[in-house]
């Protein structure tokens, strides 16, 4: 039986760069993400710490939505990838490069800073961490870059995630922080398609409601 359509509405929207129009700038012509005038909206005063980690915060952008659309009071984001690193969500690798992020430690940090309790789900289809989204709970789900332009191929699976905010019994509506418009906000596609990008895990965030 088909699972019945639930959607969370009015979700904010918030892109890994300072502002949406700006992403096709930055993925597409490779250009500096501070040539939006706005790139201090998250937080960051250093221009370089900036570049360094916009690219690599897709999943605090995903918190940074649920947050707001639960009006869990938090700071900006650049303050949560301080608090994310002194959590070991975010490891940062003797080659310059980072490892993140990190599932269990970012789980943790979730329901003790937030109160949000999150189920890992390291091996699961995506129908069914779909159909767990409930009007308590959103999901987050890993899928590769590519999914920008879903009519394309791709090439790999995971290494990207984004923000599940409904669903029906043929697909999810989802939050891109990369994406690029028309594939950027409350984007629906159907299972079949996301099938192609998607890594085989994700997580639940479940508001705790005291």
């Amino acid at each position: 039986m088909k699972q019945p359509t639930l959607r969370h509405t009015n979700v904010p929207y918030h892109t890994q760069w300072g502002s949406p129009e700006w992403v096709r700038h930055v993925v597409e012509q490779q250009g500096d993400p501070c040539d939006d005038p706005h790139w201090r909206r998250s937080g960051f005063a250093d221009p370089e710490r900036y570049r360094f980690w916009a690219s690599r915060l897709c999943g605090l952008t995903c918190l940074e939505s649920v947050l707001d659309y639960w009006r869990i009071e938090h700071a900006p984001r650049a303050v949560l990838l301080d608090e994310a690193l002194r959590h070991g969500v975010y490891r940062l690798r003797d080659d310059g490069g980072v490892d993140g992020l990190i599932y269990r430690p970012f789980a943790d940090w979730l329901g003790e800073a937030f109160g949000i309790q999150v189920e890992v789900l390291p091996e699961a289809p995506l129908e069914e961490i779909a159909v767990r989204i409930d009007g308590d709970t959103l999901a987050i789900a890993s899928v590769s870059p590519e999914i920008r332009y879903p009519e394309q191929p791709n090439q790999r699976r995971g290494g990207h995630l984004i923000l599940l905010h409904g669903r029906d019994g043929d697909g999810v509506w989802f939050h891109n922080p990369s994406g690029i418009a028309p594939h950027q906000a409350d984007v629906y596609l159907p299972f079949a398609t996301m099938a192609r990008f998607y890594a085989g895990r994700g997580m639940t965030l479940t508001r705790i409601v005291r």
